[in-house]
């Protein structure tokens, strides 16, 4: 492996770089984005249940607000449950607005490396072209020097392209999660706020 990085030349130390950033936040969002810590199982039903006992405390809600980004927009309608619908419905909107930011965080970086990483494998092209171009002389080619132009032209490549790809298809991966979060996040603050003022049983 480090005679393949040796042959690419110094392009290769962006992409490496790039590619270690790329890997971390993959794991990182692998881990954050966990169905079962972003929408708990049975959470709002526990929260309809508790809330029909009258046994929901400050100390409650704030244990569930801590626990997962659901728990924050519940927490966030039932601090505000003896307002009007309205005012219910903004104080979700507004905490749901700041967790679905939260849950992108981190995406536009992995997006950014997907789309650069074959720019950067081209420049490592170019580069190793422009060697392949200087080992012309009048007397004859270098061979040395042709075959580590040839070297830094299609390591960069394929290492470029190698990053790209699954960045692109881990990036694409975690934006439509994320979507499906907030909309499912959407779908179960409308059900609070319809069985805390009574359009809804359940």
């Amino acid at each position: 492996m480090f005679s393949i990085i040796l042959a690419a030349g110094w392009p290769i130390w962006p992409l490496l770089f790039a590619s270690v950033i790329s890997v971390a936040l993959i794991i990182e969002r692998l881990v954050a984005l966990r169905r079962s810590k972003v929408l708990p199982a049975g959470l709002l039903q526990s929260v309809i249940t508790e809330y029909r006992k009258q046994s929901l405390t400050e100390s409650t809600v704030a244990s569930m607000e801590a626990q997962s980004p659901l728990g924050r927009v519940l927490a966030a309608g039932l601090r505000n449950v003896g307002s009007s619908r309205e005012i219910m419905r903004e104080a979700i909107e507004e905490t749901g607005a700041v967790v679905a930011h939260e849950l992108e965080r981190y995406l536009t970086t992995l997006g950014t490396i997907a789309s650069i990483s074959p720019l950067m494998g081209l420049f490592g092209t170019v580069v190793g072209m422009i060697e392949i171009f200087s080992s012309q002389a009048p007397s004859g080619s270098n061979p040395v020097q042709l075959a580590h132009g040839i070297s830094v032209a299609l390591y960069n490549t394929g290492f470029g392209l190698l990053i790209a790809i699954p960045s692109m298809i881990f990036w694409r991966h975690f934006r439509a999660l994320v979507n499906s979060f907030v909309v499912d996040m959407q779908q179960q603050a409308v059900r609070l706020v319809e069985v805390l003022h009574g359009d809804r049983r359940a």
